[in-house]
């Protein structure tokens, strides 16, 4: 039994959820994709995998083999990377992910020149504000705004974002400008769900970090919909600074109550910390992380 042409099929198995699928995917016999799984399961004494009709799943020991597969197939694919001269000019495959209106921002131009520098390296580039798992999700590098839990992967700062609220000329020229925080009770409020909790935000009250209640005239669950709301006079919003960046900078906002805001949140980038590191990785890090921090700075 070739042990690793077995590992790779199981893996493609469970990838592909089904016998068929993984034998359409590698152009193999719908036969030996099952003799080869089964194969594995009767050297190793143990049953990977719980078949029905309709779907296909791993036993526990399934789960723990199919993890230390992928693994050892990634380690084996490292050293003949490294046999064949990847090592030596960087190419392959990357999978990159960023929140959506930073990634966006900041994220895809750097990418676009990364991309010109490196015409060996392919990207997929994965725009979300979930924080996806690295490994699970075989993601190789990730950008994160706020803070990181403790955890194995390895993590680079590259920079702050402050939490800031903001309002258009024409509002604030119609209502007193907040001085302080519980001052928002007689504002109209925008909120963006996915950074506030529906009916406070939090600012520094004395020494102290503290909710503020608010009055949400207008809700919604993305960034730029409540920075437009808020450009268009509806209220006074609150976001990360880089999602309104551009409209301060062009004067269609202004920033209230920037002495109560909360501490900086940090943007990182982080990846799962391999040994070999990947030269692909490596270029992208070193090529990347500087050049973002020049961004985070500037804006």
């Amino acid at each position: 039994m070739d042990r690793l042409e077995s590992m790779s099929i199981l893996v493609a198995v469970v990838d592909a959820g089904s016998l068929s699928a993984a034998s359409r995917q590698l152009s193999i016999p719908l036969a030996t994709v099952s003799r080869k799984v089964g194969e594995l399961e009767a050297h190793l004494r143990t049953r990977l995998l719980n078949r029905t009709t309709r779907q296909l799943s791993l036993t526990e020991a399934g789960e723990s083999y199919v993890a230390s597969c992928r693994r050892i197939l990634e380690e084996v694919g490292e050293v003949e990377r490294a046999a064949t001269g990847e090592y030596a000019t960087p190419r392959g495959h990357l999978v990159i992910t960023a929140p959506v209106v930073f990634g966006r921002l900041h994220v895809m131009p750097v990418l676009a020149d990364f991309l010109a520098h490196y015409p060996e390296i392919t990207v997929r580039l994965f725009l979300t504000d979930r924080n996806a798992n690295l490994l699970e999700e075989r993601i190789d590098a990730a950008v994160r705004v706020g803070p990181l839990p403790d955890s194995s992967l390895v993590a680079m700062k590259a920079g702050d974002v402050r939490m800031v609220v903001c309002g258009s000329p024409s509002y604030l020229a119609n209502q007193r400008v907040p001085a302080k925080p519980q001052d928002l009770a007689d504002h109209a409020c925008i909120n963006f769900d996915g950074l506030t909790s529906p009916r406070a935000w939090n600012f520094i009250v004395g020494k102290d970090e503290a909710p503020v209640r608010i009055n949400p005239r207008l809700r919604t669950n993305t960034a730029e919909s409540a920075v437009d709301a808020a450009v268009l006079g509806v209220g006074l919003t609150r976001v990360l600074s880089y999602q309104a960046a551009a409209p301060l900078r062009e004067g269609k906002l202004q920033l209230v109550l920037e002495k109560f805001e909360p501490p900086p949140m940090p943007v990182s980038v982080i990846h799962a910390g391999q040994s070999p590191l990947p030269l692909k990785l490596r270029a992208f890090v070193d090529f990347f992380l500087p050049r973002l921090r020049a961004r985070v700075a500037a804006a």
